[in-house]
C-alpha cells in the first residue's frame, strides 16, 4: 500500500483551507468588512476556520441594481481560480496553530486506510445491503446536488431573497472546487475499490484506471461540501443543519454499504468537503446580508406576532 502520494495531498488540501488571518490594519471595501454580530435568528453562521474575506458572490450591485440571473456567474471562474490557488499553495500560508490539527486528520486517515479491508469485512455485504445503499448514494450525485444548488438561486431571485440566491452561488462554487480537488487526488492515488483486484484497496492499482480511483470518495466530498454551505447559511432553526448533515452522512454510509468505497475513502472525502464548504463560505459570504431577514424569516415573524395578538 503506497501512501506517499495520498496522505501528503490530503494534508495539503486540508491545510490550504486554513489561512493566517489578515492584520487588523488591513482595510477592506465596505461590502467585504466583517460586521458586528446581529441577532442570531438573522445571522448566518461564521466560518470555523480563519479565512481572509474576499470578493462576495452576491455584491451590492446585484442586490440593488437587479443585474439579472446570470450576471453573478460571470465572476465565478475567477473566484474558482483564486480558490484553487489558495488550496494548492497551502504549505506557504497555513496557520501554524493548525498544523497539529491537520496532522491528526492525516493520522486518522492513514489508520482507517490501514484497517479498511478488515472494516468492510465486518459488514453482511448482502444483496439487499448493496441495493439499499446504492439508492441512498444518489443523494451525493451531481444530478441531485447541482439541481439542489440551482433551486436555491432560481427560487431566491424572483423572491428577492438574497440569502437563498447566495446559497445557490456558494454551492456552485464550492462544488466545482471540491470536484477539482477530488479528481486531482484520485489521479495521484489510483486506489482500487472494494470489489476490484484482490479487495485490499491497494494504491496505484485501480483496474479501471486513475479516473475511477476510489480515494477519496467523490460522493462524500460533494455531499459534505453542500451540507457545509447550507448549515453555515441557515444555522437556525437547528433542524436545517441537522437535516443537511444527516443527508450527507447517509451518502457516506451508503457508499461503503454499496461496496464502492472503503471507510478511509469516505471519511477523507467528508473532511475535505466540509472544510471546502467552510472556506468558500468564509471567503465569499456577503456580510451585508447578515442583518437582512429573509422572506421566510419575515413570514415566521408575522405568524409569531399573530399568535401573540390572539
Amino acid at each position: 500500500m503506497n501512501l506517499a502520494a495520498t496522505i501528503p495531498l490530503f494534508l495539503l488540501v486540508s491545510a490550504g483551507l486554513s489561512q493566517t488571518p489578515p492584520p487588523d490594519n488591513i482595510a477592506f471595501p465596505p461590502s467585504e468588512q466583517t460586521n458586528p454580530p446581529a441577532n442570531d435568528t438573522q445571522d448566518a453562521q461564521r466560518s470555523t476556520i480563519e479565512v481572509k474575506p474576499g470578493a462576495p458572490v452576491i455584491k451590492q450591485k446585484d442586490i440593488w441594481d437587479e443585474t439579472g440571473y446570470l450576471h453573478p456567474f460571470v465572476r465565478m471562474p475567477k473566484y474558482i481560480l483564486q480558490d484553487q490557488k489558495s488550496i494548492w499553495t497551502s504549505p506557504f500560508h497555513t496557520a501554524k496553530q493548525d498544523v497539529k490539527l491537520w496532522a491528526i486528520f492525516g493520522a486518522a486517515t492513514a489508520a482507517l486506510i490501514a484497517t479498511d479491508r478488515h472494516s468492510v469485512g465486518l459488514l453482511p455485504n448482502s444483496s439487499s445491503q448493496v441495493s439499499v445503499s446504492t439508492w441512498g448514494s444518489r443523494f451525493g450525485t451531481a444530478y441531485f446536488l447541482v439541481p439542489a444548488s440551482a433551486s436555491f438561486y432560481l427560487i431566491g431571485t424572483p423572491a428577492h431573497d438574497e440569502r437563498l440566491r447566495e446559497t445557490g452561488l456558494l454551492g456552485f462554487e464550492a462544488l466545482i472546487d471540491s470536484n477539482l480537488v477530488v479528481e486531482a487526488i484520485k489521479l495521484a492515488a489510483d486506489r482500487a475499490r472494494p470489489l476490484e483486484g484482490n479487495g485490499h484497496g491497494n494504491f496505484e492499482a485501480s483496474p479501471g484506471g486513475r479516473w475511477s480511483s476510489g480515494f477519496p470518495s467523490g460522493h462524500a466530498i460533494s455531499s459534505w461540501t453542500m451540507a457545509s454551505i447550507v448549515a453555515h447559511q441557515y444555522p437556525h432553526p437547528r433542524i436545517i443543519p441537522i437535516l443537511a448533515y444527516a443527508l450527507a452522512g447517509t451518502v457516506v454510509v451508503s457508499r461503503v454499504g454499496a461496496r464502492q468505497h472503503f471507510p478511509g475513502d469516505v471519511v477523507a472525502g467528508s473532511a475535505m468537503g466540509w472544510f471546502i464548504g467552510d472556506y468558500v463560505y468564509g471567503k465569499r459570504h456577503n456580510r451585508e446580508l447578515d442583518h437582512k431577514p429573509t422572506v421566510a424569516e419575515k413570514f415566521l415573524d408575522h405568524v409569531h406576532l399573530g399568535m401573540e395578538l390572539q
